[in-house]
């Protein structure tokens, strides 16, 4: 089957299961001649140093229990294989792939590790990836709780040092990726809480008010500069009101609902701590924001004291967005199972989370 054949047939597919719906640019650069297939999208790790900080060279590391970053790559060739392959079978359209320092960039060498992918490597798996029908995605989180992978530029924050090193891994990537139609930049849980209480950063650092909306405002302005559309992280938003009069309706919004505090999808029940993430889909779709919603079968820190499990999570969240987001709006999901593909249950993990998400995009819609 060739290219022009897979595509027809995949749409055909989405069609038949209850994929549908129409996706739609904000604004006139961003309008597709016509509408293409709605996102079914994973989000895979290549990079895995956003969960980490970067340490001074002659610090004492045997100090340190957590937070010490990867040296070596955990993405495993064979392995990140046998999750797109199944992505792929199961009907996925696109992979969201966490970059990190998992790709040794042209401006920056030096954010590297052992074990990096070149870009040639890089580009003849992104080219593998279309040939089997998905369209890959790059991601750079520039939060400050996942910006390990920047090394000692994240100590340099809101400098002219560090827009120099933003701007040159985005482009960097737009060029490695043949010039995608979206770069996911990230930003979310800057807070100082995600950092401390995580154990994994010791230099804690935390923009607030204006200085955060104007570095998230500089990212953005330097992805749509390349010609790609920003996708975030939507979470800002939850505690921050003045983040959806600031952020520009050509940003693609994705709202992370996990249902961790176990209080289920109805904001007039649900009276936990989740209740403002949760109602963040309507106050998105009233602002007029397109969406992908993201799921996962992570499972969250409540549903672990109650050993639920986090399986139900996707389904539900798919019903949700069908009946909140206007379908000229809800460009497609995002799943997240925030698992390398490192070992075999990682790798497993991966796999029954797109195995989840298929199984809720056949759900019946209504």
């Amino acid at each position: 089957m060739n290219r022009r054949e897979f595509v027809k047939s995949a749409a055909l597919s989405a069609a038949a299961v209850g994929l549908g719906g129409v996706a739609r640019g904000a604004g006139r650069a961003f309008a597709p001649a016509t509408a293409p297939e709605v996102i079914r999208a994973v989000l895979l790790h290549l990079g895995h140093n956003m969960w980490c900080d970067w340490f001074p060279p002659d610090i004492d590391l045997s100090k340190f229990e957590k937070g010490l970053p990867d040296t070596t790559l955990r993405c495993k060739d064979d392995l990140w294989r046998k999750v797109t392959d199944h992505a792929a079978a199961k009907g996925m359209n696109m992979v969201v792939i966490d970059l990190g320092e998992g790709v040794v960039y042209p401006s920056h060498p030096e954010l590297a590790i052992a074990g990096s992918w070149s870009v040639d490597k890089l580009r003849a798996e992104l080219a593998r990836l279309r040939g089997m029908g998905l369209e890959p995605i790059p991601k750079l989180n520039f939060s400050t709780t996942h910006n390990g992978w920047l090394k000692h530029y994240r100590r340099m924050l809101s400098t002219p040092v560090y827009y120099k090193v933003c701007e040159d891994v985005l482009r960097d990537a737009y060029e490695i990726f043949g010039h995608p139609r979206f770069i996911h930049i990230g930003c979310d849980e800057e807070t100082a809480r995600h950092q401390d209480e995580s154990g994994r950063t010791y230099y804690i650092s935390v923009r607030v008010g204006e200085f955060w909306m104007h570095d998230f405002e500089h990212i953005v302005r330097t992805v749509e500069r390349l010609g790609a559309r920003p996708w975030a992280w939507s979470d800002y938003g939850w505690s921050h009101p003045e983040f959806m009069q600031r952020c520009p309706k050509s940003v693609v919004l994705s709202n992370w609902y996990y249902d961790e505090s176990y209080g289920g999808f109805d904001p007039a029940t649900n009276k936990t701590d989740d209740h403002k993430r949760l109602i963040n889909f309507w106050d998105l779709e009233k602002a007029g924001y397109d969406q992908i919603p993201c799921g996962t079968n992570w499972v969250g820190w409540k549903r672990k004291q109650v050993n639920a499990g986090a399986e139900d999570v996707i389904g539900k969240l798919v019903k949700l967005g069908r009946q909140v987001v206007a379908p000229e709006r809800l460009l497609g999901f995002l799943m997240a199972p925030w698992a390398s593909t490192d070992d075999d249950a990682n790798t497993a993990f991966n796999i029954r989370g797109i195995d989840l998400f298929a199984e809720a995009l056949r759900q019946p819609r209504g």
